[in-house]
Parts: C-alpha cells; structure tokens; sequence
C-alpha cells in the first residue's frame, strides 16, 4: 500500500472542521502542531512589535494514495484556501515508506476497493 503525506497549515478556529472533513473524506487520523506562524506575499501588519494575525496549526495527515486527492480538496473546500487569500494552504508528497500503520491497512484497503 502507498501513501501521501498531506501537509495543511489552517487557521486555528477551522482545525476542527478542517479534521473532521478530512476523516469523513478518508483520512484515517492526523498529527496537528499547535502555534505557527506564517507569511505570505504581504508582509503581516503589527501594532508595537505584536503581529497581528491569527494562530495557525499544521496538520499532518498520512492518506493512503488513491485517497488523497479527495482529501486534499476536501481540506481546500473546509478551509476556504480558494476564496479567501490568506486562509491556508495544503499540499501532499509522496511518502517512500512508513510504519505503524499496519493496523490501518486492512480498514484503508476496504476503503480503497469501495472508491475504485
């Protein structure tokens, strides 16, 4: 079985969503940092030296292959990445090798059989 790993980096208050979006699409589970920080093509506005700008977390979702797609739009659509600049940004690469998810492969191929 192959993976991808998706990496997200979501507004704080979307996490939840953006999680519970992402499982229902097919994500098994992920791993969420707390706390970054980010800057985009703008440079971020501060008042005194303090940034004003919301926390972000990043999100790490390791996605069977012929699931990733899926939860990589769903992640876009939940987080609104395309409507709104600013809101977030997901991508996924590829993952030559992983362990500890041998307990999720007989679930994951069960999945995988039903969407091909």
């Amino acid at each position: 079985m192959r993976f991808k790993l998706i990496i997200a980096l979501v507004d704080d208050h979307v996490t939840d969503a953006v999680l519970d979006a992402s499982r229902s699409a097919g994500a098994t589970g992920a791993t969420v940092i707390n706390n970054a920080r980010g800057e985009g093509i703008k440079k971020t506005r501060t008042f005194f030296g303090l940034t004003l700008e919301t926390q972000r977390d990043v999100l790490l979702l390791l996605v069977e292959e012929h699931l990733s797609r899926e939860v990589l739009e769903t992640i876009s659509e939940v987080g609104k990445f395309d409507n709104t600049p600013g809101t977030g940004i997901a991508f996924q690469i590829d993952v030559e090798d992983a362990v500890g998810v041998s307990h999720q492969i007989e679930q994951l191929s069960e999945k995988v059989e039903e969407r091909i």
